[in-house]
């Protein structure tokens, strides 16, 4: 059975938050606003949270789960090396909607589905999901919808979609944004956009000092 907490209210906010952590810790599904849309989230270290994660979605591991993170310095403990690059974004966009799919440490000891050595993080910019975060630690976040249908903007929305899959519910009203993050890989020399999102190419190709087109390639 889930619940859901209208997080307009401060002590509903306050008990839903506090629900969430313990649910995430205990190896349950959440779901909460981001600055995107709402995301359905688990202990990024609990393989069989993010199994039932990819389950609910509907998803293979083919599709690996984004992590998200509370703070910028978590970064450094998730990536083989940050290069220049992946930093210069990191403090123009973060937190905000840019991910970036990095090269893992290799002794991380988490299965977030067919990663091949890769992971896709991001910093969110929404105080719900930011307390959440630096209780729990890094979490396993995808877009809160079954694979192939719109991703949620509303908790009521994630809640049609998913149901008793989850255990809590945060409701933080309509998602700021409505749009998923931008995805640039910087795995190789040059980064390379996979999806346009929240922020634009025009912004990146500034701060990575390319033109724009060649972020395409």
């Amino acid at each position: 059975m889930s619940t859901v907490f209208d997080c307009s209210q401060p002590d509903s906010r306050s008990a839903g938050i506090t629900a969430a952590v313990g649910a995430a810790r205990a190896g349950r599904l959440i779901v909460m606003p981001t600055d995107t849309v709402y995301g359905l989230g688990c202990d990024a270290f609990d393989s069989e949270a993010v199994a039932a994660l990819l389950a609910a979605k509907g998803r293979g591991r083919d599709m690996p789960v984004p992590v998200l993170v509370g703070s910028w310095n978590t970064v450094d403990g998730l990536v083989l090396s940050v290069s220049q690059t992946a930093r210069d974004l990191v403090q123009a966009f973060w937190p905000g909607g840019l991910s970036l799919v990095v090269q893992q440490a290799p002794s991380l000891a988490w299965d977030l589905g067919d990663t091949r050595g890769t992971v896709m993080i991001r910093m969110p910019l929404h105080p719900i999901a930011i307390e959440i975060l630096r209780e729990v630690g890094p979490m396993a976040v995808s877009s809160a919808n079954i694979s192939g249908r719109p991703p949620a903007v509303t908790a009521e929305a994630a809640r049609d979609m998913l149901g008793d899959e989850v255990s809590v519910y945060l409701d933080g009203g309509d998602a700021e944004v409505g749009t998923p993050s931008t995805i640039v890989d910087v795995t190789g020399e040059t980064p390379r956009i996979l999806r346009v999102g929240a922020v634009g190419v025009e912004q990146i190709a500034d701060v990575v000092g390319v033109d724009a087109a060649a972020l395409h390639g």
